[in-house]
């Protein structure tokens, strides 16, 4: 086809729609964000960088993400709306050249035990559909493969009125196959309750066999209605109950009884603990109460599936030799050969759908997942690479694609394949948008955009546009610390003992003896999927007084901030109370201190149904949370309100002299400050910390557990490269204080700065499971025979 031109023989100029290829932002102001105005091109990689808490997210997530999927939802009818989250316009005053945005994050996949990495992508579900058209025995429809779906079946009389006649009575019956294992529930493991942790049967009700947290001989809805139920006897010791009293003491069904005049129900103690403490969020618990339930609950494999979570039906019928639950355990890509193998007209379109999304497992670097992997067990890095699998084979074009650190939980050897995968959805026509801290993520860009120059307050600017080399030329944090290495230890210290580990199996590891020197820092490494969480979080023996501080999120309401989770506001509270002789209840903005008009919110929230829900501050404490007369009270020429208000570096300072002099709060704000979170406010809610900050809270509140053995996984999780160096000292501190520091890590800074190494591979899943070195860095460089000791050698410059 011939190039259009116009009447007068000459091409046009430049259409107008080609005009459109920046996403204009003007006037951020979300969250911590300062007026900022920037111009992002389209149809190219922009990566944005910045210490922790600089304001990454609040730009490329909070204000382009959200305005995006804001405007999208908006043109779905109300109906739709009002099933669909809402989502408040951000803080901005210009958002334009706006595309469809699919936002990749980091938050790791719901903990439900029924959700697997099968059932979390579609391929259970074309599985499921494979297995109902060519399995033998055939055994029904696809449900009859779902672990999720039990088998029901009814019959009876329905009523049906059918136009001017009659309600007829019609007999109806209904049946649904379903392959969930009747004794598991689909759970693949079945819980037992340890009695010896219950109660000590050598005494009696009367005294005092419990020996369960908060049951005390005066509670009457506890103790006391065991005691005068009426149906076991207070004074006999539990061992020398009658088989009757056993059962009714253990299994008893709920039953009206009267205790001191007042009507209770009584029921056996194995379903009132299930009641009162399993039914329950673990992590929500108080400390004892979890390492109550931790000791009496055990997990064990459902002896009737074996783990699969199927009926006996689902686990026999196969295609030639293979069952759906043989399928679900297969590593992807053994699962991807084989059903390349399948040979079926009647499914083609099928088979390869089914194909392209294991391929796309595979090719992505999760090859070694199996389907039955409970989704709850992956990393924030691995969830949200599973979360990339539907997008890389669309059709879809001119999209804007926002990643958060899309290289968390990769080895430097898988970082080149991400990279490539990035550089692939942006040459398709896509406006990728990704914040990172690793130089070789940043190195790959078009176009970067340096935020700072500090964190909190002290960031929210835009330090730097342009490009990679003009970035490493800038004088910003992120342009000196750009080429940083770290150098080899010239001496290590000396290990003082072992934790050893003995014939170590779980998941992929291949009968793993391991000594692992206790008294140094030792950092466990290898590529994703070798191992590294198995032999640390699945082989460490329970009783070897390990505290592991992972990246699993902290459970918190917008109400739970660094104050209460660290326990700070405690000591806060009583240096306000004492210092004015009032009660330190007062100062609690959940408790009496609270402003009854906000409930001690802060801001008042209206529902609008289908539309974005508004938050307006509190008119009468004006979003302080506090009854006005709380705020009268000072401590230090502060209120309650100021001093929640403070970053953990003003705090630190505040509490360490003068009238607020405070030595248990300012602990707690040094081991706050020792993590790198010297920018978090103290009444920041939970909600907006990051997954790298939240392990870090966890670090600091475990820095004054009394275990000696300290496992870390993956502490430089959204970290720059400029606390990283801090992060390094933080661990020297710990190491010589007498702890013991294991990391598992991929960081080549961490590697180098390490006493110790065990390195694990040589591959991921079933091609790993080994260990591959075991030794000091120096030795690692200087042997290079796993990929680890290529990629530190290159790094250190070796």
């Amino acid at each position: 086809m011939s190039k259009a031109t116009t009447t007068d023989g000459r091409s046009p100029g430049p259409h107008l729609a080609d005009s459109h290829d920046v996403i204009r932002v003007h006037g951020a102001r979300e969250n911590n964000l300062k007026d900022v105005s920037i111009e992002i091109p389209k149809r190219r990689l922009t990566v944005f960088t910045g210490v922790s808490g600089s304001g990454k997210s609040s730009l490329v997530f909070d204000t382009i993400a959200a305005e995006s999927q804001r405007l999208i939802n908006e043109t779905y009818s109300a109906f739709l709306q009002g099933f669909m989250p809402n989502r408040a316009r951000p803080e901005v005053d210009v958002l334009d050249g706006l595309t469809t945005a699919i936002a990749v994050d980091q938050q790791r996949m719901g903990g439900d035990p029924r959700s697997t990495v099968g059932t979390a992508t579609d391929a259970n579900a074309m599985l499921r559909i494979l297995f109902s058209r060519l399995a033998e025995p055939h055994i029904g429809p696809p449900s009859a493969y779902s672990f999720n779906t039990a088998s029901v079946s009814a019959s009876g009389g329905i009523r049906v009125d059918r136009g001017a006649e009659k309600t007829k009575t019609v007999k109806a019956t209904f049946s649904r196959t379903g392959g969930m294992c009747t004794r598991c529930e689909g759970r693949g493991k079945v819980s037992d309750i340890d009695l010896t942790q219950l109660y000590d049967d050598t005494k009696s009700i009367a005294e005092g066999a419990f020996t369960i947290p908060g049951w005390k001989s005066d509670n009457v809805w506890t103790v006391g209605l065991y005691a005068q139920s009426g149906f076991l006897d207070p004074n006999k010791p539990i061992r020398r109950f009658t088989k009757k009293e056993m059962r009714d003491f253990l299994y008893g069904e709920p039953t009206k009884v009267k205790v001191n005049g007042v009507n209770l129900t009584y029921e056996g103690l194995i379903p009132k603990i299930q009641k009162s403490f399993l039914s329950k969020d673990k992590e929500a618990m108080q400390p004892h109460i979890r390492a109550f339930v931790e000791r009496a609950v055990t997990f064990t494999t459902c002896p009737e599936c074996d783990g699969t979570r199927l009926a006996e039906a689902a686990r026999t019928s196969r295609i030639g030799k293979v069952s759906i639950a043989d399928a679900c355990a297969m590593e992807i890509r053994d699962l991807a050969e084989w059903v390349r193998s399948l040979d079926e007209p009647s499914v083609t379109p099928l088979l390869t759908a089914l194909q392209g999304t294991l391929d796309s497992f595979v090719e992505i670097g999760l090859g070694y997942l199996s389907l039955d992997r409970p989704a709850g067990t992956l990393s924030g890095g691995e969830a949200q690479r599973v979360k990339m699998i539907r997008h890389l084979g669309s059709s879809l074009t001119d999209v804007t694609y926002v990643f958060d650190e899309p290289t968390i939980g990769l080895h430097p050897h898988d970082i080149q394949r991400m990279n490539d995968l990035l550089l692939r959805l942006r040459d398709k026509g896509n406006t990728v948008l990704v914040v990172e801290h690793k130089p070789e993520a940043i190195a790959i860009a078009d176009h970067v955009v340096d935020l700072g120059p500090g964190a909190g307050t002290a960031g929210g600017t835009v330090c730097f546009e342009g490009t990679v080399e003009g970035l490493r030329a800038a004088d910003t944090v992120t342009g000196r610390h750009l080429d940083d290495r770290a150098r080899l230890k010239e001496t290590v210290r000396e290990a003082t003992g072992a934790l050893e580990i003995w014939g170590a199996s779980a998941n992929n590891l291949r009968d793993v003896d391991v000594d692992i020197p206790l008294g140094v820092l030792t950092v466990v490494t290898g590529v994703a999927g070798s191992g590294k969480s198995s032999l640390l979080h699945g082989s460490i023996p329970s009783d070897a007084g390990v505290i592991s501080v992972d990246q699993s999120p902290i459970k918190g309401s917008r109400r739970s901030n660094p104050a209460t989770y660290t326990g700070l506001l405690d000591p806060i509270r009583k240096a306000f109370a004492k210092v004015n002789g009032v009660k330190p209840a007062l100062f609690s903005a959940n408790s009496e201190g609270a402003c009854p008009t906000c409930n001690g919110a802060g801001v008042i929230y209206v529902d609008l149904g289908m539309m974005a829900g508004v938050d307006t501050p509190c008119e009468d404490c004006e979003g302080k949370r506090f009854q006005a007369s709380v705020l009268e009270y000072h401590l230090g020429g502060r209120d309650i309100s100021e001093v929640l208000a403070m970053s953990v570096t003003e705090a630190e300072e505040f509490f360490g002299t003068g009238e607020a002099r405070t030595p248990a709060a300012h602990r707690i704000l040094e081991r706050l400050a020792d993590v790198g979170l010297g920018y978090l406010t103290l009444g920041q809610p939970l909600t907006t910390l990051s997954g790298g900050e939240r392990q870090r809270l966890k670090l600091a509140t475990h820095m004054a557990d009394k275990g000696g053995i300290y496992v870390l996984d993956e502490p430089t999780t959204g970290l720059h490269l400029a606390d990283v160096e801090q992060l390094l000292g933080l661990l020297d501190r710990l190491v010589d204080s007498g702890k013991s520091v294991i990391v598992i890590e991929h960081h080549q800074a961490v590697m180098a700065h390490a006493d110790w190494i065990i390195d694990l591979g040589p591959g991921a899943g079933h091609d790993g499971g080994r260990v591959v070195f075991e030794g000091t860095p120096a030795a690692l460089v200087a042997d290079r025979s796993t990929l680890t000791g290529q990629h530190l050698a290159a790094y250190v410059g070796a």
